[in-house]
């Protein structure tokens, strides 16, 4: 780990804006030059595979999960880093790990332990197969704020997973959000490469689950009354789907990866089958045709679609101060376009207006409490940075 003291000189990097113009015939994303935008670029730290970050409410700390199995906090002023102990085991290998990590914001005030919610792949009893889980507990850190300070996650239990556990070590999405109430939890439940289950409401695979904050299924589901795991399910015919967030209108929206093309941006509508493996905007990886959607084809269709793909890692809306500009815009963590991908939303549509090479490929995104903007590279010493004005 390097300190904070070798990392933290500012870069002003002048980031380049591309419009995001779509293609009359067939919606295809397509690059054009438009103005350029200048962002300082502050890196605060090395981590290994970090995988998501996100604010504790209340704080200037950053909890950053490691694919792994860490936990690490991180004070997004002095860079200091403080490791979390009572993390579970998880399956590491593939693009399963330590996954997602959430707070409630409701807990924002609370001084002692305030409850995490995390994310991983768990290897089944069989020792073969695996699936996503969500566990809940406790943090509690002793003398906060303090070079000595300790943090330990206590009483973490399993409280929903990914219904069946298969082979494989693909797709499992695992992102976390709450309703802006806070009644509910939202999972996303990736495909885990088996494709056809996504159409299938007798599993969890492609879906996005409603729950209780136990992890039970939330009452007013719109498969309740089918009983079972398809209880839980808000939406499906998803693919592998690794950012969600609220709007300012208290829309959850969601991005997702497409095969060979055809990444999509979602509006996220109650009991709506998106289509997946039946239509996408992209093709098999061994060239296979897939139907794209059409307007008559009954499946909910994106807000917006992206061949080439950009390949999300994470999402967030943009709701600070210091980037006035793009309150309520979408801000998309790019893995293969190794960029944060900008997008407006214009009803129940969206068009991407700028892409700013921050890093390379961009794994996670939060939002801090002055406005700014932090990211998480992928992979071995993949850095954080902050991305001001």
């Amino acid at each position: 780990m390097k300190t904070f003291s070798k990392l933290a000189a500012a870069l002003s990097l002048p980031a380049l804006a591309l419009a995001s113009c779509a293609n009359a015939e067939n919606g295809e994303t397509t690059q054009t030059a438009t103005t350029e935008v200048s962002l300082t670029v502050t890196p605060m730290g090395e981590f290994e595979r970090p995988w998501a970050i996100e604010f504790i409410p209340g704080t200037d700390w950053i909890a950053i999960t490691e694919k792994e199995g860490a936990l690490k906090l991180m004070h997004s002023a002095n860079g200091q880093v403080v490791n979390v102990s009572g993390v579970p085991e998880v399956a590491f290998g593939g693009q399963g790990g330590l996954g997602d990590v959430a707070f409630l914001d409701s807990e924002a005030e609370v001084m002692g332990a305030r409850t995490i919610y995390l994310s991983w792949a768990q290897l089944g009893e069989d020792g073969e197969t695996r699936g996503a889980v969500v566990g809940r507990g406790k943090l509690d850190c002793t003398d906060p704020d303090t070079a000595q300070m300790l943090c330990a996650i206590e009483g973490l239990e399993v409280i929903w997973q990914q219904t069946p556990k298969v082979e494989g070590r693909g797709h499992y999405s695992h992102r976390i959000t709450f309703s802006p109430d806070e009644q509910y939890m939202f999972v996303t439940s990736g495909d885990r490469q088996k494709q056809t289950p996504a159409q299938d409401m007798t599993n969890t695979l492609g879906t996005i689950v409603r729950l209780n904050l136990d992890g039970t299924p939330a009452a007013g589901n719109p498969f309740a009354e089918q009983g079972g795991v398809t209880a839980e399910i808000w939406s499906y015919g998803h693919r592998n789907l690794l950012g969600i967030d609220w709007d300012a209108q208290g829309r959850l929206w969601e991005v997702e990866h497409g095969p060979a093309g055809g990444d999509e941006l979602n509006l996220v509508r109650e009991g709506a089958n998106y289509g997946w493996p039946t239509r996408s905007n992209g093709d098999n990886y061994n060239g296979v045709d897939i139907p794209d959607h059409t307007e008559d084809d009954g499946f909910t269709k994106p807000a917006i679609w992206w061949t080439p793909v950009i390949a999300p890692g994470d999402m967030v809306f943009y709701s600070g101060e210091m980037f006035a500009d793009w309150q309520g815009d979408a801000l998309i963590a790019g893995l293969a376009s190794k960029a944060l991908v900008h997008v407006a939303i214009e009803g129940e549509t969206a068009r991407e207006v700028g892409r700013y090479e921050v890093g390379d490929r961009l794994r996670s995104v939060t939002l801090a409490p002055d406005g700014s903007i932090f990211v998480a590279e992928d992979g071995e010493g993949g850095r954080v940075l902050r991305i001001s004005k």
